[in-house]
């Protein structure tokens, strides 16, 4: 039988660089040295331990099945993403992340909620089983069978109409691939306390399109690497009854329409 080939030093390498890493941080990230990092990427370790696989393969997220296997550099952004997000497409494995979640006694998915005072900590405990056990809990009737939701409030008013302060209903998308253009999602970014609302629009180019319902906000771009999880809007719950759009911001929303469109054709 043919010898596999395995691809771990060369994607020691990649990983490390696509997280702008060096040497050193990987290192301390590990709790390694610099030289056996060096030695792991080199190749010159031929049979690397147990114990140093699944430390690279819990710090990037990637099962060792296809950290081992799989030539992660020649896979596009979002297969990666998908990698990291435990959807492993590509080797049928053992995955050491995935979605943390909550049941109740009759081993039915909670609810989550993430209140405000929790939305600092959602980026580094998402998918830490017990950050997600200390959430308030619900059950939602009528919810689609299958799925995985979460309830997030939202703050300011780049959203409009949905009130500020509302709170939305999402479901969690594993394959990012399959999200239409401008779906209203809830984004968890990785260098934010925060997470965001926004019309979402995967492109091409390792880029994710953020923008606003409110026409007053500028949309802008985020590199896919810098997106944790995406959860797809479902529904909504606010204590507010939307107010009639005044003459005023009738037009001022005209207004922005007529701005983004003069910057368009300067553009053409």
């Amino acid at each position: 039988m043919a010898k596999s080939t395995i691809f771990f030093a060369e994607n020691l390498r990649f990983l490390r660089e696509r997280r702008k890493l060096t040497q050193q941080d990987l290192a301390e990230r590990l709790g390694a040295t610099r030289s056996k990092v060096n030695a792991l990427e080199s190749g010159q370790t031929k049979s690397p331990v147990m114990d140093d696989l699944i430390g690279v393969s819990e710090l990037f997220g990637i099962s060792l099945d296809s950290l081992v296997r799989v030539e992660l550099s020649k896979l596009g952004e979002l297969k990666l993403r998908e990698l990291e997000a435990g959807n492993d497409v590509y080797i049928r494995g053992g995955n050491l992340r995935v979605l943390a979640i909550s049941v109740d006694r009759n081993n039915n998915e909670n609810v989550e909620y993430v209140p405000v005072k929790a939305k600092a900590g959602y980026r580094t405990g998402y998918n830490d089983p017990e950050f997600i056990a200390a959430l308030p809990k619900y059950s939602l009737p009528n919810l689609p069978a299958g799925g995985t939701f979460r309830i997030f409030p939202t703050t300011g008013d780049s959203m409009e109409p949905i009130p500020e302060g509302s709170d939305v209903v999402a479901q969690f998308v594993a394959d990012w691939a399959s999200l239409k253009p401008d779906t209203p999602c809830i984004v968890i970014l990785r260098e934010s306390q925060d997470f965001v609302f926004k019309l979402v629009t995967l492109g091409q180019d390792g880029k994710v399109l953020l923008k606003s319902l409110n026409p007053l906000f500028e949309p802008y771009l985020v590199p896919v690497e810098e997106v944790l999880e995406i959860w797809a809007f479902y529904a909504y719950t606010s204590r507010e009854i939307p107010e009639q759009e005044g003459d005023m911001r009738q037009l001022m929303r005209m207004m922005a329409k007529m701005q983004a469109e003069i910057s368009t054709l300067r553009t053409q």
